[in-house]
């Protein structure tokens, strides 16, 4: 019987998927041709309205505008938030189990936590004006087999409206390939003019509790950085 120690480890991504997507190029491609028409979740909206008015006057005192996609526990919203007082720093995740675990911490006033669809609050986001100075996307689902491709960020309808809301995007992750695609997916708006490019990194604290097990357990890190 294994030990704990050993259960307790973090499972290392076996991918189905060997290498870039051969569909990625014309996925991308074709979703940057057509709009997002997606219906936005009731439960999006309501959480967007409800801190729309925060976030005006926020921007309209000068303060930057921070998102943290996937955020799942937060950990890293707070860190993000704590190292920028001068920015609002917005965690969304879908999961209201996720965002509603407790820690022994209190919450920076320039942070807020949203349960939405990512994909849907970016959609909100852009329609409303705000612009980013920062984004991060830290470990998200990589839906490693090649049957869900569509389901990467980097691939998905919402693609577009990820980089238009702007700023420096920050991807990491523990899959190679997830971050070769979106540096790759990235590379295929020529109209954009920017280079992205994969890094290994060696975190010097981990900003999730993801990141934390993975680097414990001798995993690889990839990062990807843009400044749109």
């Amino acid at each position: 019987m294994p030990s704990k120690a050993a259960l307790s480890q973090p499972r290392r991504i076996m991918d189905a998927q060997q290498g870039i997507h051969k569909n990625l190029e014309k996925v991308v491609l074709k979703h940057f041709k057509n709009t997002y028409q997606k219906p936005i979740a009731e439960h999006t909206q309501t959480a967007f309205d409800l801190i729309r008015p925060r976030v005006d006057a926020a921007l309209a005192c000068g303060m930057s505008l921070f998102f943290d996609s996937c955020c799942g526990t937060a950990m890293s919203t707070r860190l993000i938030a704590v190292e920028n007082p001068n920015a609002l720093v917005i965690g969304i995740d879908r999961s209201k189990v996720r965002l509603g675990k407790e820690y022994n911490y209190e919450m920076p006033e320039n942070m807020l936590l949203v349960q939405a669809e990512c994909a849907d609050f970016w959609h909100l986001a852009k329609g409303a004006g705000w612009r980013l100075e920062k984004h991060t996307i830290l470990y998200p689902n990589p839906y490693p087999k090649s049957k869900h491709l569509k389901r990467r960020w980097h691939a998905h309808p919402a693609f577009p409206v990820l980089l238009e809301l702007g700023g420096q995007l920050e991807l990491r992750t523990n899959w190679g390939i997830y971050a070769e695609e979106f540096c790759l997916a990235f590379s295929v708006v020529k109209t954009l003019n920017k280079s992205c490019s994969v890094e290994v990194f060696q975190p010097d604290s981990a900003i999730t509790l993801f990141e934390k097990k993975y680097h414990e357990s001798a995993q690889k890190l990839y990062r990807c950085r843009i400044s749109l």
